[in-house]
C-alpha cells in the first residue's frame, strides 16, 4: 500500500509545487512508482510535468464531486514511473459544492483509497490556503511535508498550519504525521537565509529535514519547459537537492539500506 504525502503551507511562493513535482520525480527515478495529485486550482503541478491545464477534460474535481474513477483519468508523464491526477480551474468551486455533503472532509481520501495499492508513493500538491480542499488532502494523507522558505516571514503563519494539522489529527485523521519541515530557497551567501535555518532548526529540531533546497536557476526555469528538474538538468544543484530529499524520506521510512555516511549525494 502506497504512502500518501501532502505538501502543505497556506503561504504562497514557498516552494510547495516545486517540491511536489520534483520530490515525485526523484522518487520515480529511484524506481518507486509515484502518483502526483494536483489539488490546487492553479494547476501548476499539472503544467509543470508537461500538460496544458486548458486541455484537461477530467480532473481531480470530477473524481471528488462526480465520483469519476481516478484510474480513468491518470496520465503518464515523460518521467518513468511518474503518473499524474491533473487539476483544473473548476476545482475553485469544489469547496462550495462540498459544503453540504456528508463526510465532506473525507472525499479525497475516498478517491485515493481506490488507487493507493497501485503506487509506492502518492504526493499531493495542496493549494496555498487552509480551506476544505487542503483539509481533504491532510485527511487523505499519511504524512505532511511543510516547505518553509529561507526568508524574513518564514515562520509567519506556520503556527496556524500546525494548529490545523493538530485539528485534523484529533478529529479526522489520527494517523497523520509530520514527515518534516523542508527549508527552501536557501542562499548561503545571505546572512538572513542562514539565520532562518538556525531559527527553524532551533524551534523544530528533529522534524526539520537535513536536506535544504537551494535557490537554483535551473529549478526555476524547468516548469516553463513543462519538465521536472531531473528531466531538465539532472546535474543541477536543484536536482541533487531533491534526490537527496527523496533518499532522506526513503531512509526515514526504512525503505532503503543506505548507510548514514552515504545518506547525501555530494554537491
Amino acid at each position: 500500500m502506497g504512502k500518501v504525502i501532502a505538501i502543505a503551507n497556506q503561504k504562497g511562493g514557498v516552494g510547495k509545487t516545486t517540491t511536489a513535482i520534483n520530490l515525485s520525480a526523484s522518487l520515480a527515478v529511484l524506481e518507486y512508482k509515484t502518483l502526483l495529485v494536483d489539488a490546487d486550482p492553479q494547476s501548476n503541478a499539472t503544467s509543470g510535468v508537461g500538460f496544458d491545464p486548458k486541455s484537461i477534460k477530467t480532473s481531480i474535481y470530477e473524481c471528488v464531486i462526480d465520483d469519476v474513477e481516478p484510474q480513468n483519468i491518470i496520465l503518464e508523464t515523460s518521467t518513468p514511473n511518474l503518473f499524474l491526477i491533473p487539476s483544473h480551474i473548476d476545482l475553485v468551486g469544489a469547496e462550495i459544492e462540498m459544503i453540504n455533503l456528508p463526510n465532506r472532509e473525507k472525499m479525497m481520501r475516498k478517491v485515493l483509497n481506490k488507487v493507493k495499492d497501485d503506487y509506492d508513493f502518492i504526493v499531493i500538491d495542496c493549494s496555498p490556503s487552509l480551506g476544505l480542499i487542503t483539509v481533504n488532502a491532510l485527511t487523505a494523507a499519511d504524512s505532511v511535508i511543510i516547505p518553509v522558505q529561507c526568508e524574513y516571514f518564514a515562520l509567519e503563519g506556520l503556527g496556524k498550519l500546525l494548529n490545523t494539522i493538530k485539528i485534523v489529527q484529533s478529529r479526522l485523521n489520527p494517523n497523520l504525521d509530520i514527515e518534516g519541515i523542508l527549508l527552501t530557497m536557501y542562499d548561503s551567501r545571505l546572512r538572513l537565509s542562514n539565520q532562518v535555518v538556525e531559527d527553524v532548526r532551533t524551534h523544530f529540531q528533529q522534524i526539520v529535514f537535513d536536506t535544504i533546497i537551494y535557490r537554483n536557476v535551473k529549478l526555476s526555469e524547468a516548469p516553463s519547459f513543462g519538465e521536472t528538474i531531473i528531466m531538465h538538468d539532472v546535474n543541477s544543484k536543484g536536482s541533487i537537492n531533491y534526490l537527496n530529499l527523496a533518499r532522506e524520506i526513503l531512509q526515514k521510512n526504512n525503505l532503503t539500506k543506505i548507510s548514514e555516511t552515504e545518506k547525501h549525494i555530494a554537491i
